[in-house]
């Protein structure tokens, strides 16, 4: 017998759009209000030697891995079961789409989630970077620069003996379940972020610690809403498993890329039928939804636009780079940076490698450009 019917899973499948929704809502507000920025915060170290939005941003990652290895710990989520558990490590990819992905935000002003943001608050730039994204993202998940991605980067992998995630090899190593291994890895890790962050006594101030730990909360709990209020242990129709509203079928957090590339293919091809609304797409809108209301009450929304052919172009290419290398890395600087890292996943290890390496990279060579 199923354990659910179909008019209770379509209550709960709205219900889990609308809570993704609402959660990537508060969001956007915070990385509006909060001034939350990955490029920003690399680039204010490299060119002012400032680390307060770094530290912002170790204090989302600390929060958001100390979550998920709690949930783990007490049995509610596993990293199982979500997107990024694989047997094979394709690390060249997860480097190189890194890498592109952090030299394209240098180049457009922001990452993916900053740009929904500031598409939000006004700023057109903004929305060449997120069309031109959309466009490769999608070329590079279905189209030509597909088959270069499937046949030449992603087959160079390592096998994972113990699995993907440093909580698997700390249970092999010592003995212990999973469970008991993503906790103990995740409360180490955390640790040593929460350190570094405390280290700064001028970043102990309210706004600091509200954005950076409220982000990680806020991922935490899309954790939640994907592995636990969207699962159903027995589809009415199918009788499998299933994760409510993910595009890949498995537990997803935010993530801003693909989603973006989503709303494309659906807006261009909805007439097809089979096009559905994801998570990731109620995220993607939530931020955008969130960030506007946060600048329309602030007073601080303004149009902006280019004022001269370099930049437009400068903006395309690194939207473009930052499509190719999302999908290349299997994610964003919260894709893989944060929901990605709070599984302690040794390829999110690796793309976020990547894309502080490639943002490192563009922010030296504007420098000399100067």
């Amino acid at each position: 017998m199923p354990l659910i019917n179909p008019e209770e899973l379509a209550r709960l499948t709205d219900l889990v759009l609308a809570a993704s929704f609402v959660l990537s809502a508060l969001a956007g507000a915070l990385i509006h209000r909060g001034h939350f920025c990955t490029m920003g915060a690399i680039s204010d170290w490299v060119l002012m030697r400032d680390a307060t939005r770094l530290r912002q941003w170790a204090l989302a990652m600390a929060t958001a891995i100390l979550g998920f290895g709690a949930m783990s710990w007490a049995g509610w989520v596993s990293p199982l079961q979500t997107i990024y558990a694989s047997s094979q490590l394709s690390w060249l990819s997860a480097v190189v789409g890194g890498a592109l992905f952090g030299i394209g935000m240098v180049m457009a002003s922001g990452c993916s989630s900053k740009s929904l943001v500031r598409l939000g608050a006004g700023n057109l730039k903004s929305l060449v970077v997120l069309m031109a994204m959309a466009v490769v993202a999608m070329a590079s998940m279905r189209g030509l620069t597909a088959v270069w991605r499937v046949n030449h980067l992603d087959p160079v992998s390592w096998d994972l003996v113990h699995g993907p995630f440093v909580g698997q090899w700390v249970s092999a190593f010592w003995g212990l379940s999973l469970p008991q291994g993503m906790g103990l890895s995740a409360w180490v890790v955390a640790t040593v972020l929460l350190v570094w962050v405390v280290r700064e006594r001028s970043f102990n101030t309210a706004s600091n610690w509200f954005t950076g730990a409220g982000l990680g909360l806020l991922v935490v709990c899309m954790w939640w809403v994907s592995g636990v209020l969207g699962f159903v242990p027995e589809h009415p129709e199918t009788l499998d498993p299933v994760f409510l509203t993910t595009h890949s079928a498995r537990m997803e957090a935010m993530s801003f890329t693909a989603p973006v590339a989503y709303w494309m293919d659906a807006f261009m091809y909805f007439s097809d039928g089979t096009k559905r609304l994801t998570l990731g797409m109620a995220s993607a809108l939530g931020v955008l939804f969130g960030a506007c209301v946060s600048a329309l009450t602030q007073g601080s929304f303004r149009w902006e636009g280019f004022t001269h052919r370099a930049d437009l172009v400068q903006h395309l290419l690194g939207g473009s780079l930052m499509g190719l290398g999302g999908v290349l890395a299997m994610g964003c600087t919260f894709g893989q940076g944060l929901s990605g890292m709070s599984t302690l996943s040794l390829g999110s290890f690796l793309a976020v490698l990547g894309i502080f390496a490639g943002s490192f990279s563009a922010l030296q060579w504007q420098m000399r450009q100067s």
